[in-house]
C-alpha cells in the first residue's frame, strides 16, 4: 500500500489527532510555554485587580494546628510538638471568605516574585516524590530487575489480558498515592514493547488508568478521609446531625473501577494502538548488562529474598496493635496513618533493596560503586525534567498568588447553583463544571473545599444525599488530569515518551490522551446517571437519595 493510500485510510478522528500532535509539537519547548504563561498571568492579574474582581463564598477546610514549642534533651534549639489526634484527624470548619484578584504588578507582587523563587521550588512536592522514588526505581531498572519482571509478567499473562492487567493495576495504584505515575506508567510502555506492541500505547493506557480515574478504587485511599470530612462539614450547614462514612462511595468505587478498567482497555486496543501503528523503533539504552537465563533466575530469587526481608520489617512495624506505622490514636493502617503517609519511601525501599539483591544475584551490579553509578545515571537523566519543574513551580505559585483559579471556580459554582433545573441535570452540570475547573485546579482537595459548601447543602435541599454529590465530584475530578498542562507529572510523562519517540513533545502526549479524556468523561457520566436512576446504594448504608 502506498503512503498516500495509508494516509487516506486514516479516519477523520485519527487525522484530527495527528494534526493536534503536529501542532502541539511545533509550539515552543514546554519551558518556554510556561514562561509565556507566567507573563500572561502577570498581565491578567494586573487587569483583573484593577477592575476590582472578587468573590464571596463559604469554604470548608482543615483548621491550622498549633504546635507547642519544646526543648528536647536540654538543647537550645526549639522544636514543635503537635497533638497526634489533631495531626491525624484535623478538625474541619466552614467559614465565609472574600477573595479578590491580587496583582503581580504591584509592589507586593514584585516582592513575591523576587523572594519566593527558591521556596516555590522546594515546596513543589512532586520534585521530592520523583527524586525519592527514582532512587529505588532507577537502580532497579539499571540492574535489570524491571526488565526481568516484565519478561516474567509477559510469560505468565495471556497476551489478550496484558492491557487489562496494566490498566487495572493503574486504577488500583491510587491507594499508593502518586506511586503509579512513577512505577506503572514506565512499566506499561516496557510491557507492551516486550510483546511487540507499541510502547506508547502501553504508556497511554497506564497514564489513563493512573491519572484519569484517580477518584475511585476498590479500597479506601488516603484522599478519602479528607474529602469525607469536608463533605460532612458542608452537610452540617443544613443538617448538623447528618454525616457520611469513609465507605459511603465504596460500592460506586468498586463498580467504577471495573467499568473503567474495561473501558480503558477497549480505548487502548481499538482506538489508540491502531492509530499508532506498528512500532519500528527502539527505546533508549537502559544500560542493562546481558545476563544468562541462569543469572536472571538467580537474580530474581535473590530479589524475592530482599522483598521478603522488607516485608518482614514492614509487618513488624504494622501488625502489632501499637505498631509504629499505625495511626497513634485509632490504630488504623489506612486512615491518616504513617504507613500511608510514607508510601513513596516504602516504594523506594522495595525497589532499592530488590534491585540491589537482583544485581548481586545476576552479577549486574558489582559492588557499591556500581550501585552508586546506577543512581547517578538516573539522576543525570532527570536534569531537564528538574529544570522544567522549577519553571512550572513558579507558574503554579504565581497563579495561586493571584487567586484567579479560586475566583473562576466560585463564579462557575454560582452560575450552576442559580440554574433552574432538576436534581439529575444539576448533577450532570456539576460534573461538567468540575471537568472544566480541573484544567486549572487539578488537585482533588482544593476544588472540593470550594464546591462542597455550595453544592452539598444545595443538593440536600433537593433531596439528594451528600454521598451522591461526592460520587458525582469523583466522576468530574479525574478525566481531565491526563491532558491539563497543570498536571504536575505531565513533564515526566513527556520525558518517558521521548524514550520511544525522540521528537515527541507535549503535543504527542496530549493527542494520545484526548480520546481517553473524552470517552471516559462521557461514558463515566452515563454510568453515574444509570447508577442514580437505578437507585443502587453508593456504599454500605449510603443511598443515592435521602431517606
Amino acid at each position: 500500500m502506498s503512503a498516500a493510500a495509508a494516509v487516506e485510510k486514516r479516519g477523520f478522528s485519527q487525522r484530527m489527532l495527528d494534526g493536534i500532535e503536529r501542532l502541539g509539537n511545533k509550539v515552543p519547548h514546554p519551558v518556554m510555554i510556561f514562561l509565556i504563561l507566567i507573563g500572561l498571568i502577570i498581565v491578567l492579574s494586573g487587569i483583573f485587580a484593577a477592575i476590582g474582581l472578587s468573590v464571596t463564598y463559604e469554604v470548608a477546610e482543615p483548621v491550622p494546628i498549633v504546635g507547642e514549642e519544646t526543648y528536647p534533651g536540654g538543647t537550645i534549639e526549639p522544636s514543635l510538638e503537635f497533638p497526634p489526634g489533631e495531626v491525624y484527624h484535623p478538625p474541619v470548619e466552614t467559614h465565609t471568605e472574600t477573595t479578590a484578584i491580587k496583582s503581580l504588578m504591584t509592589a507586593d507582587g514584585i516582592r513575591f516574585i523576587y523572594t519566593s523563587a527558591v521556596q516555590n521550588f522546594t515546596n513543589f512536592g512532586v520534585v521530592g516524590v520523583i527524586l525519592v522514588a527514582m532512587i529505588g526505581v532507577g537502580l532497579a531498572e539499571h540492574a535489570g530487575l524491571i526488565g526481568a519482571l516484565i519478561r516474567k509478567l509477559v510469560a505468565v499473562a495471556p497476551k489478550w489480558a496484558l492491557t487489562f492487567i496494566i490498566v487495572l493495576l493503574g486504577i488500583l495504584s491510587s491507594i499508593a498515592s502518586d506511586a503509579g505515575y512513577l512505577v506503572l506508567i514506565p512499566l506499561g510502555a516496557v510491557a507492551f514493547m516486550s510483546v511487540g506492541r507499541h510502547p506508547l500505547a502501553g504508556l497511554a493506557a497506564a497514564f489513563a488508568a493512573v491519572g484519569g480515574t484517580f477518584g475511585v478504587n476498590v479500597l479506601i485511599t488516603p484522599i478519602d478521609g479528607i474529602v469525607t470530612e469536608v463533605t460532612n462539614e458542608a452537610a452540617a450547614l443544613v443538617d448538623p446531625t447528618r454525616s457520611i462514612s469513609l465507605t459511603a462511595n465504596l460500592f460506586f468505587g468498586i463498580g467504577s473501577t471495573l467499568f473503567l478498567a474495561f473501558l480503558i482497555t477497549f480505548i487502548t486496543d481499538k482506538v489508540i494502538e491502531p492509530r499508532l501503528g506498528r512500532y519500528t523503533g527502539k527505546a533508549a539504552a537502559a544500560d542493562e548488562a546481558e545476563v544468562t537465563e541462569a543469572q536472571q533466575a538467580r537474580g530474581l530469587r535473590y530479589a524475592l529474598y530482599g522483598f521478603l526481608a522488607v516485608l518482614v520489617v514492614l509487618l513488624v512495624l504494622t501488625v502489632p496493635s501499637n505498631g509504629i506505622l499505625r495511626n497513634p490514636e485509632t490504630g488504623s493502617l489506612v486512615e491518616d496513618s504513617p504507613l500511608m503517609d510514607g508510601l513513596i519511601f516504602l516504594i523506594m525501599a522495595i525497589f532499592l533493596v530488590t534491585g540491589l539483591c537482583y544485581g548481586a544475584g545476576a552479577a549486574t551490579l558489582k559492588g557499591s560503586k556500581a550501585a552508586m553509578e546506577a543512581i547517578t545515571k538516573t539522576f543525570a537523566g532527570l536534569g531537564g525534567l528538574i529544570f522544567m519543574l522549577l519553571v512550572i513551580a513558579q507558574f503554579i505559585a504565581y497563579f495561586n498568588y493571584t487567586n484567579m483559579a479560586t475566583v473562576a471556580a466560585v463564579k462557575m459554582a454560582d452560575w450552576l447553583e442559580s440554574a433552574n433545573i432538576g436534581p439529575l441535570w444539576l448533577l450532570v452540570g456539576f460534573i461538567l463544571v468540575t471537568l472544566i475547573l480541573d484544567i486549572i485546579i487539578p488537585g482533588v482537595i482544593p476544588k472540593w473545599a470550594i464546591f462542597a459548601p455550595v453544592f452539598v447543602p444545595l443538593f440536600l435541599r433537593l433531596g439528594v444525599a451528600p454521598q451522591t454529590v461526592l460520587a458525582a465530584y469523583r466522576v468530574g475530578d479525574s478525566p481531565m488530569n491526563v491532558v491539563t498542562p497543570l498536571m504536575v507529572y505531565l513533564p515526566f510523562i513527556v520525558l518517558l515518551t521521548q524514550k520511544y519517540k525522540k521528537e515527541a513533545g507535549m503535543g504527542t502526549v496530549v493527542s494520545l490522551m484526548i480520546p481517553y479524556t473524552l470517552i471516559i468523561a462521557v461514558a463515566w457520566t452515563l454510568f453515574f446517571v444509570a447508577w442514580y436512576l437505578l437507585g443502587i446504594p453508593l456504599g454500605p448504608g449510603a443511598p443515592v437519595e435521602l431517606k
